[in-house]
């Protein structure tokens, strides 16, 4: 296995995505999730094949992605995915809300797991509901959980759904079999819907083991819908392919509901990328990922050396890291101070969560580990400054 170099920075400059073209050429962008590995050949043979036919026209439908999607998903994931029971659109957010018009009322209570995905929030509010924040339990020193009894009290409070994320952003926590049972007895004694967003299911490092939701038990099968994607773990998110995939009757019955429109939404080059990636890409990701063990260990290292103040837990699945900074006594929000002082972009961490989210941020470190190293320098030297 050969790993995966991320392209050097004065390429990457001439990128035109939003990692690129968000901060002054000075700055170290590490907030948005993109990587800046090359992009995998099957998948850029596919989209310049197409180009050079001009295959530019609307997307086929979901089967072609679906079947594709289920060889990868059992090869790599241990999920069998049944292709009749998969609908694409644009990407996973779109599918979030989608999933959440049609299992929430105006105003019902829906369930997101703090730090989270920044989105989670909004999506909530855009399918008419209201957000419902369970703080994870334990930490960075300890590891973290579900707070299983206060989202059943959220369900017993009325909370109609929730959303999963597994693995979990920011923290790159992976959960284990027993979690997911348990939240999927819940959902099926308060029948709520679980959301599943696993779109960072392919990049859970070897040696830790990932669950699918809808793979967990019959109650997950009936009480969740699993929303994901090609386009973390292969760096698609531009090109707007994602799969709503369900296992149960229930769960057929909310997919199957979608406005047809919903399904058109998926871009071409989307799903040609995403054939693509799900068919011949795996030899590429298993590169990426060892790259990225090299990089998430070299940041504990980074960090012990340069800002032992800083606390940081590992993380076993995505390529984000979810650092406390309140040691080096930065506010709330210490990310608008590395961006002024350091130059070094990171995602807010109030963003994740107001509370559990102040004095932290969360680090992309899907780069060149001398971007890595020039990224924990900057901020050490910014310390010492202040």
């Amino acid at each position: 296995m050969q790993r995966i170099a991320a392209d050097p920075i004065d390429l990457l400059r001439t990128r035109t995505s939003s990692k690129w073209r968000t901060f002054p050429a000075d700055v170290l962008p590490l907030p948005i999730a993109e990587m800046d590995y090359p992009l995998a050949e099957p998948i850029a043979d596919a989209l310049i094949a197409a180009v050079h036919r001009s295959d530019t026209g609307y997307n086929a439908g979901s089967r072609p992605v679906a079947e594709a999607f289920q060889g990868f998903a059992a090869s790599r994931l241990g999920w069998d995915v049944d292709p009749a029971r998969v609908t694409c659109t644009a990407d996973v957010s779109l599918g979030i809300v989608e999933v959440l018009r049609r299992v929430t009322n105006p105003g019902d209570g829906v369930v997101i797991t703090s730090p989270i995905y920044p989105p989670f929030f909004d999506l909530v509010t855009e399918a008419g509901g209201r957000v419902v924040e369970v703080p994870m339990a334990g930490g960075i020193d300890e590891g973290w959980e579900f707070d299983l009894l206060g989202i059943e009290a959220a369900f017993a409070g009325g909370a109609r759904a929730m959303i999963l994320c597994n693995p979990h952003n920011p923290i790159g926590w992976v959960p284990d079999r027993g979690s997911l049972a348990a939240l999927a007895d819940l959902a099926a004694g308060f029948g709520v819907t679980i959301v599943a967003d696993e779109v960072h299911g392919p990049l859970v490092q070897p040696g830790t083991t990932y669950t699918p939701f809808l793979m967990v038990s019959d109650a997950a099968r009936d009480h969740g819908i699993a929303v994901t994607a090609a386009s973390k773990a292969f760096n698609l998110a531009g090109l707007k392919c994602a799969l709503v995939v369900t296992a149960s009757e229930r769960g057929d019955r909310v997919r199957t509901s979608f406005p047809y429109e919903v399904e058109w939404r998926m871009g071409q080059f989307g799903a040609l990328a995403s054939i693509a990636a799900f068919r011949d890409g795996g030899p590429w990701l298993d590169g990426v990922l060892a790259s990225l063990d090299d990089n998430r260990r070299l940041l504990a290292d980074l960090l012990a050396e340069e800002l032992p103040g800083v606390r940081y837990r590992m993380p076993d699945a995505t390529y984000l890291a979810w650092l406390d900074l309140t040691a080096l006594g930065w506010g709330d929000d210490p990310a608008s101070y590395a961006l002024e002082h350091a130059r070094v972009a990171l995602e807010p961490g109030p963003k994740f969560g107001a509370v559990v989210g102040r004095g932290h941020a969360r680090l992309n470190f899907a780069c060149t580990p001398e971007v890595l190293d020039e990224a924990v320098t900057r901020l050490a030297e910014a310390r010492v400054a202040r």
